[in-house]
């Protein structure tokens, strides 16, 4: 018979070797650019050297995370959005949030404006303010830069907490497939005259003006309390099924929601999920004004 205390403490290491079982392994992790670039390369770096457990880091959108994970095309996604409520393509994804991102409005380094409202950010979308010295800047047209889909993470994020219509159509310059490409395009010269909404985690690693949201910059202080209004999680993607035969999927979500991959989020300066859970019932505020200033526009035109 094992003793009591044995069986405890094998009950206890049964993770770990399970784990070391599965050490040289290779996940697969496809999915939002933002939250690859923000911490997912630390997170998985910290993962293999604990587990010896490798994972292949690509990108692609959250779209791509979301729809190939469902699929079974690829272990562990990232998202910047929630899937989409009965669509065959995202059914079968399962969402974990790990972190808070925000939105932020982003321009050239050089652009002499650095605050923008809500309204202001409306009417330079829908093609109203179409001049930087309508935002106190130089007397020059203001390049739109998007995203292509209306359901990629930046997009579909832009449409809710700013238009409340997820079918928003935008008055664009230039039209992105994923959000690299335009922060790139606003790091460079050719940018000089632009304008962009990104995700701040990953806006904070490129050499671009951040502009502060009604007078509020998105300090990871202001994400939390939700004093910066453009909050929105970030999710780690599963399929229950994959999970099931490839355990180490579930062990290193639950890694990366731990105190040590808790600290790695906050090193990149990301808000871990867990350390402003008040933020879920302040998401409805963000609904609710978005709502209410496309009404208040739409009667005052």
């Amino acid at each position: 018979m094992i003793p009591l205390r044995l069986t405890c403490l094998l009950l206890f290491l049964l993770p770990s070797l399970t784990l070391a079982e599965e050490s040289g392994k290779t996940l697969t992790w496809v999915g939002c650019g933002i939250t690859k670039k923000a911490f997912m390369k630390d997170l998985a770096a910290a993962w293999e050297k604990k587990s010896g457990i490798h994972i292949d880091i690509q990108g692609g959108g959250a779209t791509r995370g979301i729809r190939e994970v469902a699929a079974g095309k690829a272990d562990i996604g990232g998202s910047c959005r929630y899937k989409i409520e009965g669509n065959p393509k995202e059914l079968k994804a399962r969402m974990q949030p790990v972190a808070w991102d925000a939105l932020v409005v982003i321009t050239h380094r050089d652009n002499p404006v650095s605050d923008i409202s809500l309204k202001q950010l409306r009417a330079i979308y829908l093609g109203e303010i179409t001049n930087w010295k309508e935002l106190g800047g130089e007397d020059h047209p203001i390049e739109v830069y998007a995203r292509r889909s209306k359901i990629s993470g930046v997009g579909h994020a832009l449409r809710k907490l700013v238009f409340a219509n997820f079918e928003q159509e935008f008055r664009a310059s230039e039209f992105f497939k994923s959000s690299g490409p335009l922060e790139k395009r606003l790091e460079s010269d050719a940018g000089r005259y632009g304008i962009g909404v990104t995700g701040i985690s990953s806006a904070r690693k490129r050499n671009v003006k951040i502009l502060s949201l009604e007078g509020i910059h998105p300090t990871p202080e202001d994400i939390r309390s939700g004093k910066y209004m453009l909050y929105r999680p970030l999710y780690l993607v599963y399929n229950l099924q994959r999970q099931m035969e490839h355990p180490e999927i579930r062990e290193f979500i639950r890694f990366a929601q731990s105190k040590e991959g808790r600290e790695i989020i906050r090193r990149n300066q990301v808000v871990p999920y867990s350390d402003a859970l008040g933020l879920i019932m302040k998401q409805l505020e963000q609904e609710r004004r978005a709502r209410d200033m496309g009404l208040y526009e739409h009667a005052a035109n």
